[in-house]
């Protein structure tokens, strides 16, 4: 992420903050890098097992040229889509939690690198752009399919064999 993208980016997630100065200030001093945002006010998070997740970006980015943002935590385990406010309340699907008004997203500073905790895997781009919920869900169930399909090869590989 260049300087001035990063910069535009900052100013975005900020512009959500109660106090603006003091989520820069957090970010400078947080040895990790992090601080805590409030949802729901420009942006829901719509936070996907990591299992599902990954293979739901890799359609996403098919099919559009940029997502909105997308953090992934710890080990992987889960991943957040940056959405249209309003977007949580609404969801309705199993296995999917969402971050809406009254919760707050562990943001990690746009742009720079971070050891092992929460990261970006597409950083905002600083002119909100953010990921449409039904492109979402489409690619959410095409991802879905996808591993369905990876499971059972195995298992149609096998069916007749012993029919010789």
């Amino acid at each position: 992420m260049v300087g001035s993208e990063a910069k535009t980016a900052v100013e975005w997630l900020v512009s959500v903050a109660p106090d603006p100065d003091a989520c820069r200030w957090e970010w400078e001093r947080n040895p990790h890098g992090v601080a805590l945002l409030p949802a729901g006010r420009r942006w829901d998070v719509l936070i996907l097992p990591g299992e599902l997740g990954y293979p739901t970006l890799d359609v996403l980015t098919r099919l559009v040229d940029r997502p909105g943002p997308v953090l992934a935590d710890f080990g992987d385990s889960r991943m957040g889509f940056f959405v249209p406010a309003g977007t949580a309340a609404r969801w309705l699907g199993t296995g999917v939690r969402g971050a809406g008004r009254g919760t707050w997203i562990v943001v990690p500073y746009p742009g720079r690198a971070t050891a092992g905790g929460v990261r970006w895997l597409v950083a905002p781009d600083g002119r909100g752009t953010l990921t449409d919920p039904a492109l979402l869900e489409l690619s959410m169930h095409e991802a879905a399919s996808r591993m369905v399909r990876a499971q059972r090869a195995p298992l149609d590989d096998h069916i007749g064999e012993d029919d010789d």
